[in-house]
């Protein structure tokens, strides 16, 4: 199911808590674990391919979950597909290559670096798994919460809300 932009604004405002910034109140460790562990096992089955997965243990004073990577000689356009996992509401993001190296995953088709099918059987296995996805656009764009993130970020983005470092 996709959601639209405002249903994801709004989800995005009703899980940013400036009481709880690193992770959301009634956060689960092990029940996070467990559907990362699944999405990880997923992926690689659907890929042939073992994906690499990073977890909060490697990510400290982070909001961002973990991370798994569907290598490139694995994907159509030999392209790796990176998605990351926020403790927030099951956000995830899906990029080419890594966040910020296109504007998004249509930018990244357009230029023949992402397949369309590779790109459907990620979003699948995320939602499958009751993970949201967000366009990297809309969370590249400006913060506009209640809660005070880190001074060194300049230009504070719904990225830095739930996927970034406190």
């Amino acid at each position: 199911m996709t959601e639209s932009e405002a249903d994801l604004l709004a989800l995005m405002r009703e899980l940013d808590d400036p009481e709880w910034l690193e992770w959301p109140q009634n956060y689960d460790r092990g029940e996070s674990a467990v559907r990362f562990g699944a999405l990880v096992a997923g992926l690689e089955v659907d890929f042939a391919a073992r994906c690499a997965a990073t977890t909060e243990q490697e990510n400290q004073d982070s909001s961002e979950y973990g991370r798994v990577t569907v290598p490139g000689d694995a994907t159509v356009c030999g392209t790796r597909i990176v998605m990351c996992v926020s403790k927030f509401g099951s956000l995830a993001l899906v990029c080419a290559e890594n966040p910020g190296a296109f504007l998004g995953t249509q930018e990244a088709q357009a230029e023949g670096e992402l397949d369309g099918a590779d790109l459907a059987r990620v979003n699948r296995a995320l939602v499958e798994l009751g993970y949201v996805v967000v366009a990297e656009e809309l969370l590249e764009s400006d913060y506009d919460g209640p809660s005070r993130l880190h001074p060194h970020v300049q230009r504070p983005t719904w990225w830095n809300r739930f996927f970034g470092y406190f």
